[in-house]
């Protein structure tokens, strides 16, 4: 099954990029998720990525922003960060269908 996201009908996602949007829905506590899976996600969905210095980084994607703090000095993703991601890719269009799970 093919993910697209809804505002852009062309894009399709790698296999890799579904598994980690379905491991971002898996469980809201998840502590096993690196940093470049998780900012990859939004990147391969066309979003422009600005470091905000302080090891800050933001994403904006269909008008859409968030900022995180990229985790140091593992490279492992803080579980808080996953709830403000699950809603900026909602809101940003992506379906959440793939995950199994809707926000």
């Amino acid at each position: 099954m093919a993910l697209v996201l809804k505002n852009n009908p062309m894009k399709e996602v790698s296999r890799k990029q579904r598994q980690t949007l379905a491991a971002l829905f898996a469980r809201r506590d998840r502590k096993d998720i690196h940093w470049d899976d998780f900012i990859g996600l939004p990147t391969e969905l066309g979003a422009d990525i600005t470091e905000r210095g302080n090891s800050m980084v933001g994403p904006g994607l269909n008008r859409h922003y968030a900022v995180f703090h990229r985790p140091h000095p593992g490279n492992v993703i803080y579980p808080s960060m996953l709830k403000i991601n699950r809603h900026f890719l909602n809101e940003s269009g992506v379906p959440m269908e793939i995950a199994g799970r809707r926000e």
